[in-house]
């Protein structure tokens, strides 16, 4: 058990936040986790993935664990099927990847979201019509105050809208250590309906898409909207697309007829917060080193040296002139520590 004291976390957030730990451990194994869990109990403890879905405004006066457990396994559960489980410390991507190559069919429309794959339920992710809870089985999580595993199923998890019981009930209960999820083998389901895979598949000639063909469409996608985070710290979509009434709906159309949304169902419209923060005049905007990117104005970006405080006052700024204008209150995407 490696301790490190006043430990720069700049490299394990993906804003690239220049804050530290007054603590600072790698967690290699579950054996690591259990062990640090024991000696450490009754110390403040702060979990850190991969760092891509939270934006840390201050130094951290805890024990930073930060979850690196590796491993893939699979068992075939049929012709057409398979269930694959991976550690919480793989790469997200890689991960998915991994079962591209291997022509494991369900994930391909989250390819290239930033984080690692334990923090992945928490938010359930999710990308191009695709939530992480549709190929979700299960993950193992362990207490962090006893120790013991648990399995959550699907049901267990009560997924929502990038959301989960992990971001509510249990919020900093337990640490998950594994997630399994069963995905195919053969004629694979493939998610193409929105408009932006659709083209960028018909631009390349692609009419009888695979699944490589769909993560590769997707990674193009979001290579062209969103800043690399080893280039530009960002987290990503900063705020959840907002979901209102088709009441107030139709009274926002009035003033923008041409207002991009999505049905929910009877009662209920989805809106692109980027349109609205578009609309609103921050796209490409800068204020020192915080800035709103100018290509999706859904990310808020550090460009060299922004501090914390100064993303998330940027983001305040946002959450109040759109109120102003649209009378709608955007929710952060991000967790503001």
């Amino acid at each position: 058990m490696k301790i490190e004291h006043n430990k720069s976390l700049k490299q394990y957030n993906t804003f690239g936040i220049d804050v530290k730990a007054t603590e600072f451990i790698k967690i290699n194994s579950e054996e690591e986790l259990l062990e640090t869990l024991s000696v450490y109990k009754k110390k403040n403890l702060f979990i850190l993935s991969g760092g891509s879905n939270m934006l840390l405004t201050r130094d951290l006066d805890f024990l930073v664990m930060h979850i690196a457990i590796k491993g893939i396994s699979t068992h075939i559960q049929s012709n057409k099927s398979v269930i694959v489980s991976a550690n919480a410390g793989e790469n997200w991507h890689d991960f998915v990847q991994f079962c591209i190559d291997n022509n494991f069919g369900g994930l391909e429309n989250l390819s290239l979201i930033p984080g690692f794959v334990g923090s992945a339920p928490i938010q359930n992710i999710g990308a191009y019509g695709v939530e992480l809870k549709d190929r979700f089985i299960s993950c193992e999580a362990i207490h962090i105050d006893t120790g013991e595993k648990r399995l959550f199923t699907k049901e267990d998890c009560n997924f929502g809208y990038r959301n989960s019981i992990f971001k509510n009930e249990l919020k900093g209960t337990y640490i998950i250590s594994k997630v399994t999820f069963q995905l195919t083998t053969e004629d694979h389901t493939l998610n193409t309906s929105y408009g932006a895979i659709e083209n960028a598949l018909k631009d390349n000639n692609i009419t009888t898409p695979t699944i490589k063909d769909v993560s590769e469409a997707v990674i193009s996608i979001r290579r062209s909207k969103l800043p690399d985070p080893s280039e530009i710290g960002n987290s990503g979509s900063f705020f959840k697309n907002p979901v209102i009434s088709s009441k107030d709906f139709i009274l926002i159309q009035k003033s923008y007829p041409g207002i991009p949304h999505y049905k929910v169902d009877e009662k209920k419209i989805k809106i692109p917060a980027g349109w609205l923060i578009e609309q609103s005049g921050f796209k490409g905007k800068r204020w020192g080193d915080a800035g709103v990117h100018d290509k999706q104005a859904l990310v808020l970006v550090n460009y060299d040296n922004a501090t914390g405080q100064e993303i998330l006052k940027l983001s305040q700024k946002i959450q109040k002139t759109i109120k102003q204008k649209f009378d709608i209150l955007l929710e952060t995407e991000v967790n503001i520590i």
